[in-house]
């Protein structure tokens, strides 16, 4: 599997660090640090050629301009192992990225993450997977729900990521062009 996700800037790269540490310092939680960089997952892949995936990112930065999410809360995808997150509000600009994005990406891998389909993606900032457990989780929500998590980045990369060992360590990066304009972010013709 691969992910496609883009990297935060270096402030918020810190906060949701700083988050990750303390969950590990109060509760053992360390299992999202298999991907040491905060970050956005857009998509996974299971198949494809890596060379075509990465042209196709490559691509698509080039067209795609920068632009802001915006944070809000917590949230827990449940289960044996629930998810922790700080959610990312699902905007337009994000909504046509991730859209424009999936379609382009689709053309050259045919098993995108069911996950990741625009109709039932949940874009977050994941704090704590993997090692999680739901009495974990409970405990770990009530520690930091001293905060709103209300924060505002700009995202000014595309950036894939690919298993090394017990890592997913960065296999590219490529940079959003420009400024945000409105109408700029298409990556392909409707």
């Amino acid at each position: 599997m691969v992910a496609i996700v883009s990297l935060l800037d270096a402030q918020y790269s810190d906060k949701v660090n700083e988050l990750i540490f303390s969950l590990e310092r109060e509760f053992g939680l360390k299992g999202v640090q298999m991907t040491p960089y905060p970050h956005l997952t857009w998509l996974t892949v299971n198949d494809g050629s890596l060379h075509k995936l990465k042209a196709t990112l490559g691509q698509a930065a080039g067209i795609c301009c920068k632009f802001t999410i915006a944070t809000t809360g917590l949230g827990v995808f449940p289960g044996e192992k629930p998810v922790l997150y700080i959610p990312v509000i699902r905007t337009v600009t994000v909504n046509d990225f991730h859209g424009q994005l999936h379609k382009a990406v689709g053309k050259v891998c045919q098993e995108i993450g069911p996950y990741y389909h625009p109709e039932v993606w949940m874009p977050h900032l994941s704090l704590a997977l993997g090692d999680t457990t739901p009495e974990v989780v409970s405990k770990a929500i009530l520690f930091l729900n001293r905060e709103t998590y209300n924060w505002k980045t700009e995202l000014d990369n595309i950036t894939l990521l690919t298993k090394h060992d017990d890592l997913f360590l960065k296999d590219g990066v490529f940079p959003l062009v420009g400024d945000e304009v409105e109408d700029t972010i298409k990556l392909s013709s409707r």
